[in-house]
């Protein structure tokens, strides 16, 4: 059966998201067709709410409404400590573990040369700034445990060297719950050589 051409374009536009197949796609236009027009204005000015509100913050680059973001406008954060992680999306992460109180430094992706990604496509520059004013005794460096993010991770271990500003990696290793017996080389190598005292 033929759909209506505005379901099908409402489909292909869903499909256009990561993480959404066809099957998916079709699913959620079928639940937006569902919906009064009142849940589906809600839904749209969400959209565009986002588009229109949200921006960089100057100073770690996370997204934001106002600026500097509520994590750099915090007090109670401890300045001297910042967690440089790839995308805006990585400090939701770290901030639902709820045990970090530093800062953050968003690089907007990772080195990539093969995709024409160099430092200077980063916000690298802006992360060796930051640690020249003065006052930072560490940058964590959490980017990805993948050959990009090691590449990135080095790079900065590299431009900040001299800085005075202790850079660290955080650890990789075994997932709490995991076997021994399932995890592969490379993580059981970082699990031992990220060992700590215990």
């Amino acid at each position: 059966m033929k759909s209506p051409k505005s379901l099908d374009e409402l489909m292909e536009t869903l499909q256009e998201l990561p993480g959404v197949g066809r099957k998916t796609a079709e699913r959620l236009a079928f639940h937006i067709l569902k919906s009064t027009p009142a849940e589906a204005k809600k839904l749209a000015g969400a959209i565009m709410a986002v588009k229109e509100k949200v921006r960089l913050c100057s100073i770690c680059f996370s997204i934001t409404e106002s600026d500097p973001c509520l994590i750099c406008a915090d007090a109670e954060r401890d300045k001297s400590l910042i967690c440089v992680v790839e995308e805006p999306h990585d400090v939701y992460s770290i901030e639902r573990v709820g045990d970090f109180h530093g800062v953050y430094h968003v690089l907007m992706g990772v080195l990539s040369p093969l995709e024409g990604v160099g430092p200077e496509e980063l916000k690298i520059a802006e992360l060796a700034a930051r640690v020249k004013s003065g006052g930072v005794k560490e940058i964590i460096v959490a980017t990805n445990p993948n050959m990009e993010g090691e590449a990135t991770a080095m790079y900065i271990s590299k431009t900040l060297a001299g800085s005075g500003a202790l850079v660290t990696r955080i650890a990789r290793g075994l997932p709490m719950g995991g076997d021994l017996e399932y995890a592969d080389e490379m993580t059981l190598s970082k699990a031992l050589s990220g060992r700590m005292k215990i």
